[in-house]
């Protein structure tokens, strides 16, 4: 009997989400604990030497960075996500570091404080979604008809976009409809819409506004 698995989850982390869409994707039963990042309990700093979530526990065993995670249940658990050809393999690897460094702007995007800040952000994002856009060559998904890795962790992503577009349009997707097609299929896939809690909306403006987020002041407004 294999060991029960517990997911340390933040409501809000992308990282936790590209678990729970891949734990979900291979039908792995788990249990889903939800933390303050603010407030971390001591047994959470026990288990998180980076005191980041997601970490999942496997039995006794804890395992953290969501990479890492990821690997490990592709080796442990059934319905592989990655492809079977190794070079493919590797370059959706880099395509899925290539989603950390898109994580990383859209955090200074969500938290930037002045509007010059703001714009490189939306720079940025918008020339990495273009390189992105000359990657897709299929769908409904990043490599056609098999959901993959690169989709799980990319769906995150995306989802922070449906709170910002109802703030303003910046034009980070358009003149990119593979992007947007691919967006749209992922929206829509149910492991992707169980990765988070209906509350989730909220939580991401509640969030921008306790960092004073400049994008909060564009409500309802071209940011052209």
């Amino acid at each position: 009997m294999s060991a029960p698995l517990k997911l340390i989850s933040h409501k809000l982390c992308p990282y936790v989400q590209r678990v729970a869409i891949a734990l979900a994707e291979k039908g792995v039963p788990f249990e889903r604990i939800d933390i303050d990042l603010a407030n971390k309990p001591d047994w959470f700093l026990a288990i998180s030497p980076l005191g980041k979530t997601p970490v999942l526990q496997v039995g006794d065993t804890a395992i953290f960075e969501s990479a890492v995670i990821l690997e490990y249940l592709e080796e442990t658990q059934p319905h592989p996500l990655h492809p079977a050809d190794p070079l493919a393999r590797a370059e959706h690897r880099g395509w899925i570091e290539f989603n950390s460094a898109v994580l990383g702007d859209i955090w200074g995007l969500e938290t930037a404080k002045d509007e010059a800040a703001f714009r490189a952000k939306v720079t940025a994002l918008e020339q990495k979604f273009a390189r992105l856009e000359t990657r897709l060559m299929a769908q409904p998904w990043f490599d056609g008809a098999s959901f993959s890795l690169v989709d799980a962790v990319f769906a995150p992503a995306f989802r922070y976009f449906d709170v910002i577009d109802r703030i303003g349009d910046f034009g980070i997707f358009t003149g990119k409809p593979k992007l947007n097609r691919w967006r749209a299929s992922l929206a829509e896939r149910p492991s992707v819409q169980h990765a988070v809690s209906a509350a989730y909306p909220e939580l991401l403006r509640e969030f921008m506004a306790k960092h004073n987020a400049f994008v909060l002041s564009l409500e309802g407004r071209a940011a052209a």
